[in-house]
């Protein structure tokens, strides 16, 4: 098959879309198949760079941290898609390179097959000063995408029961997003012992580590008031990552005289995230904005027991005191907090289960998952 993926979001950036959207593009090679990715230039000029074609695009910054928006100075790469003929368009995002696909799905008359991989109910904040008025403006978009699509791809039963809400009618298909766990499973142990004496952190220490970007809709500010309530000796709170709402949170903390029980690490290149899992003890998440969270998938690999604020996008992924802790409350987190840190023999049998339970989100599966809706829309 000829795929076109076409998406927003591409490396260099770091965020779930990014990694599905290579993952996928890997198997789909390694099966065969003809890839081609269209996505978004970071400046204002339009190229080809082996089988990623970028187009122009002007910043949109001030609308979501990152975002651009596509220019009308394309049409030459357009052409060249619609000689290449796809025999289908895989979207992974709502806005401008959607458009740019629903265009030469029209004019080549091919499918479009769509991954809806944000809950954007929870992202209001960012374009809309009412939250209730923001969410009938998510609903009335997301109903408008899914009209133009043979199918919609999502990564948890929670999403299809909110696109169900909606009353999209478009067929939804659940295909969680697959990782490379072999990366994690490799990464060695001592690399970890390498960033706590880097960062200070003592051998005797329990570190619970966040790995994510720092938002807003992420909640990292609900993990720094648990830590400063919680009297649990030698308790460090590891947060890995930036973002938008990084500043806010160091401020919180410096003003809290928190820095002795919380550690910022700041952004760390993405094939050392490993380490940073390593050196941890458990992964610890406040988040209920996630569709997937493959960053909780990345912890269980890396051995590491999540122990994370309960959301039904994580019911396949987190079974209660197997591989993790899902809470409620603060004294929730707590008692998890105290029978881990308190127990290595019962840390260490969770974290057998964590990585035990991460072998289901293999790439080669994800790929094949996504091959077969690819097959259904054709047929039909």
């Amino acid at each position: 098959m000829k795929i076109l993926i076409t998406t927003d979001w591409y490396s260099p950036i770091i965020n779930g879309v990014v990694t599905s959207v290579l993952n996928l593009e890997n198997e789909l090679r390694r099966n065969g198949h003809d890839v081609r990715v269209l996505t978004l230039s970071r400046n204002h000029k339009s190229y080809i760079n082996g089988d990623v074609i970028y187009i122009s695009s002007v910043n949109a910054g001030l609308i979501y941290p990152n975002a651009r928006l596509k220019s009308p100075l394309h049409n030459r790469y357009v052409s060249k898609i619609i000689e290449w003929k796809p025999d289908v368009i895989h979207s992974q995002c709502e806005f401008s390179t959607f458009f740019v696909a629903k265009k030469i799905a029209r004019i080549l008359d091919i499918p479009i097959v769509h991954t809806y991989h944000t809950v954007y109910e929870d992202y209001t904040h960012y374009f809309s000063p009412n939250k209730k008025l923001g969410k009938k403006a998510v609903i009335h978009f997301s109903k408008w995408v899914a009209r133009h699509c043979g199918m919609v791809i999502v990564p948890t039963a929670k999403v299809k029961d909110m696109l169900e809400r909606y009353n999209v009618t478009c067929p939804v298909r659940v295909i969680p997003t697959g990782i490379h766990c072999e990366k994690f499973y490799s990464t060695d142990k001592a690399s970890g012992q390498f960033i706590r004496e880097k960062l200070g952190i003592s051998h005797k220490s329990f570190v619970a580590v966040y790995v994510g970007r720092l938002a807003v809709e992420k909640n990292v500010d609900e993990l720094v008031l648990m830590h400063e309530k919680l009297q649990i000796n030698g308790v460090k709170l590891l947060i890995v990552g930036d973002g938008p709402h990084g500043e806010a949170l160091r401020t919180m903390v410096n003003k809290r005289d928190l820095s002795d029980k919380i550690i910022f690490t700041g952004m760390v290149p993405p094939e050392r995230v490993g380490e940073y899992y390593k050196c941890g003890d458990v992964f610890v998440s406040a988040s209920t904005s996630e569709t997937q969270g493959l960053t909780y998938v990345e912890a269980l690999a890396s051995g590491l027991p999540v122990i994370c604020r309960k959301d039904k996008c994580l019911d396949d992924v987190i079974e209660n005191n197997v591989n993790g802790v899902q809470f409620t409350d603060f004294e929730g987190y707590k008692k998890a907090m105290e029978k881990l840190a308190c127990s290595t023999v019962l840390l260490e049998s969770m974290s057998k289960n964590a990585v035990d339970s991460s072998r289901k989100f293999s790439c080669e599966a994800f790929g094949k998952r996504v091959e077969n809706v690819y097959k259904e829309v054709l047929n039909r």
